[in-house]
């Protein structure tokens, strides 16, 4: 037994011919995060999955997390009213805290959103007692620079899971300019990574900033790769040459989908969409007011049922507006588990990973001219059926969630 996992075996019952080992978890974990389910997203699945892969290898999981908010900006329907709720998911028990919830524009409204969530978690750390392992996301910075700063303690270990890299990609986004503003929010950057004991990056470049600024920080690749049944792949049967293109994520300024509905070429394409985010109205709007053009909208549905709409289509989009430095859109690795082959317009290390693993096609970040080129390019005979299972195959063996999780339970 690997007593990594800390397994306390008590007694075996014995119910006619079925032996049930009862099993104590004595090796407990926090992961506080501003995001998971019911929300939607990379983050609250990347959080979730987590959560879940680290129960199932014997570890009592707590999350502590804000009240379901995302993407709306509003408190979820059945948690209005609550200040602070408890729940057993799954096995996973999941503190919900207040928050002052806002998806505004508006950079001071959004700070006190953060703010408010901050200010209740220290309540909360005051009241209860915290591990000796907790995982942190960040961003957003200021949460995990309230858990950097209350929670160091030498027995415990604080691992700060990294998933962008702020205010860096702000800057990229042109949310920030390099005023005072953005160097007090590098100085709360610096302290996290300085504060935390173990430091999980989802891309190289992630890793290759953090250690430019602490050499001797332990640190680990940990991607966002999903776990999901996989399904069935089928021969498409469609009779004509139109390729099925779809978009599915968050509807937001740093993926551009606004933009791109406005600047493909339809000649060989339709354009379906599937998700939410600041640039939804915009988006329906201008479907709207152009009736001709072969755009389906298809609102924000849930996960399992997204899967199942993915498999019937030929190629899945992976936009940003702009490069970011640090970002590998965890939707990539969603779509090759799917099967389906990327065309992949954000430039960096995920059209790298695109490239060197033969996913699909990449065009040049910002350069849509370059974008309808390549399109014009795929054949709708490439998108078959062999070439799908080629692509999931890659996923399966080069990007396995699994395989992944057991080597980051060895160092933590």
């Amino acid at each position: 037994m690997n007593s990594k996992l800390n397994y306390t075996v008590q007694k075996v019952v014995n119910y006619g011919s079925f032996h049930h080992l009862l099993i104590t978890k004595v090796g407990e974990i926090f992961i506080i995060t501003n995001y998971f389910p019911p929300e939607t997203g990379a983050a609250a699945n990347r959080m979730a999955q987590l959560a879940k892969g680290l129960d199932k290898n014997g570890y009592k999981v707590t999350v502590v997390t804000p009240l379901p908010n995302y993407p709306t900006g509003r408190i979820f329907k059945t948690y209005r009213g609550s200040i602070h709720q408890t729940s057993n998911e799954n096995n996973i028990i999941v503190h919900r805290l207040w928050i002052y919830a806002s998806n505004s524009k508006n950079k001071l409204l959004r700070f006190i959103a953060m703010l408010s969530y901050s200010f209740s978690l220290i309540w909360f750390f005051i009241w209860n007692k915290i591990p000796n392992r907790v995982v942190v996301q960040s961003p957003p910075l200021l949460v995990a620079f309230t858990c950097m700063l209350l929670l160091k303690r030498k027995k415990r270990k604080l691992i700060l899971n990294v998933s962008d890299l702020w205010p860096i990609a702000g800057l990229h986004l042109k949310v920030f300019k390099k005023n005072f503003t953005y160097r007090l929010l590098e100085y709360v950057e610096h302290f996290n990574y300085q504060k935390a004991d173990f430091i999980l990056g989802q891309s190289e470049e992630i890793l290759t900033h953090v250690l430019s600024l602490f050499p001797n920080k332990k640190t680990f690749l940990y991607r966002n790769y999903p776990d999901f049944e996989i399904p069935e792949l089928k021969q498409s049967h469609q009779s004509n040459n139109t390729i099925k293109l779809v978009y599915a994520g968050l509807l937001g300024v740093a993926q551009g989908v606004f933009k791109l509905c406005q600047e493909l070429d339809y000649s060989k394409i339709e354009f379906h969409i599937y998700g939410a985010g600041h640039e939804l109205e915009a988006t329906e709007n201008f479907i709207l007011t152009n009736p001709k053009l072969p755009i389906i909208y298809h609102g924000e549905v849930s996960r399992d049922f997204l899967h199942q709409e993915l498999v019937q289509y030929d190629l899945a989009i992976i936009p940003l507006l702009n490069r970011i430095y640090g970002s590998v859109p965890s939707k990539l690795f969603e779509y090759i588990r799917l099967g389906l082959p990327v065309l992949y317009f954000g430039g960096g290390e995920g059209e790298k990973i695109v490239k060197n693993h033969e996913l699909g096609w990449v065009a040049e970040v910002g350069n849509y001219s370059n974008l309808n080129t390549v399109i014009s390019r795929i054949e709708k005979s490439e998108l078959n059926l062999k070439n799908k299972i080629a692509v999931q195959k890659v996923s399966l063996t080069q990007f396995d969630f699994h395989s992944q999780l057991e080597q980051l339970i060895k160092q933590i």
